[in-house]
């Protein structure tokens, strides 16, 4: 290694640009191989630390999630559930319910993927930099009930606002008591204008 490339190295972790040290050496090769002019070689380097911290943003995101299985639409077998509207899942798909802070009801059976297609919908949602929370809809309201008692409950719904999309897993499974709809009165007020994913064995008109 080169003193040259030694300081090169010190001075991306330096300005916080470690992300070109991962395809340093292969983009040097390409340069002395005649494949990369200057300014290529420093277009490509860029581009190499864009696509990590993408990655990065990327998987922080899917983190946060906290979706139960990697559920994706390209992984989906509509075949396995011919009764499925497939046409108008895949038009969700295109999310123009979440850039206009729409919501979207999955409601059916149990078993024919309601919540596979709502963990879906939300990893597109991740992929075009949205953040996604998920959660069966019990334990969401046993956390507020729990900030009822120790006195978090405002940060606890502050952290439930603040995701671009919130997937409340089998929704109304059983009769909610009286503190437990006041509580999903608040959450979905405060989230006006921000997108929810209900998933439901239930029909909407219950």
């Amino acid at each position: 290694m080169s003193v040259m490339t030694t300081a090169l190295r010190e001075s991306l972790k330096t300005t916080r640009l470690s992300g070109m040290l991962e395809t340093l050496d292969a983009r040097l090769t390409q340069a002395q191989g005649g494949e990369l002019g200057h300014l290529d070689f420093l277009q490509v380097l860029c581009q190499d630390e864009i696509t990590r911290r993408e990655t990065v943003a990327f998987e922080r995101r899917l983190r946060k999630a906290k979706f139960e299985q990697q559920a994706t639409l390209e992984g989906f077998d509509f075949n396995a559930s011919p009764k499925l509207p497939a046409a108008q899942i895949r038009d969700l798909a295109a999310l123009r319910w979440l850039h206009s802070g729409e919501s979207v009801i999955l409601f059916g059976p149990v078993g024919v993927g309601k919540t596979h297609v709502a963990q879906a919908l939300g990893h597109l949602a991740i992929r075009q930099g949205a953040g996604v929370r998920f959660a069966k809809t019990s334990r969401i309201l046993a956390e507020l009930a729990g900030g009822h008692a120790d006195r978090t409950w405002d940060k606890r719904i502050r952290e439930l606002i603040r995701p671009d999309l919130l997937i409340l897993d089998d929704f109304a499974m059983r009769q909610l008591t009286a503190p437990q709809a006041d509580d999903l009165y608040e959450l979905v007020s405060e989230r006006q204008g921000r997108s929810l994913i209900i998933t439901s064995n239930r029909a909407p008109s219950d």
